[in-house]
């Protein structure tokens, strides 16, 4: 597992360091009048574009590769909303335990993208209102969903990120208490 700033200290540190740290972003950001991005589909298209290995589809509605895994975009600017996709394996060939292991990762590992089933697929996926998004939360977005298709069956994140589970908890606080 990668190394990351949630296994150095306590879930309770991090937590007040994280509030801590939001406040002061919101307050920085609040001194400033900053307009949202206005995402339209001619922009995502644009960044879709550059990241893809190869784009297919119209306005709302593409299907792209990033390294041979196909993902999909679909938008819907009646009620702001985007769907950023990638099928995994059919429901039908997981197992119990996969199952378990696939919503335990949507509380721990899997960040702003999920595991999700749908139509007999599995699916990784991303659903945000479309206006508000900025280019690098599209950006992260398809990555995230890139990864989370990617390390199914294995490590199940969608970054680098993230947080411990009881059982980590536990054991750094063994491995204190010892020193």
């Amino acid at each position: 597992m990668p190394e990351n700033h949630y296994h150095t200290r306590t879930f309770t540190e991090n937590v007040s360091i994280n509030l801590a740290s939001f406040f002061a972003i919101f307050l920085f950001a609040g001194s400033f009048s900053v307009q949202s991005q206005n995402m339209t589909n001619s922009d995502l298209e644009k960044i879709i574009y550059v990241v893809s290995d190869s784009i297919r589809g119209e306005s709302g509605n593409w299907q792209f590769m990033i390294k041979g895994r196909m993902l999909a975009c679909i938008t819907d600017t009646t009620n702001n909303r985007l769907r950023i996709m990638s099928p995994i394996i059919e429901q039908k060939k997981l197992a119990h335990i996969d199952l378990l292991k696939l919503m335990e990762a949507n509380f721990h590992s899997a960040l702003d993208a999920r595991y999700a089933i749908s139509d007999n697929l599995l699916w990784s996926m991303y659903v945000h209102p479309l206006k508000e998004l900025q280019k690098d939360e599209i950006l992260s977005a398809i990555n995230q969903v890139y990864t989370a298709a990617l390390t199914y069956g294995t490590t199940y994140n969608s970054s680098e990120l993230t947080f411990p589970i009881k059982k980590e908890i536990e054991e750094e606080k063994k491995q204190k208490g010892k020193m």
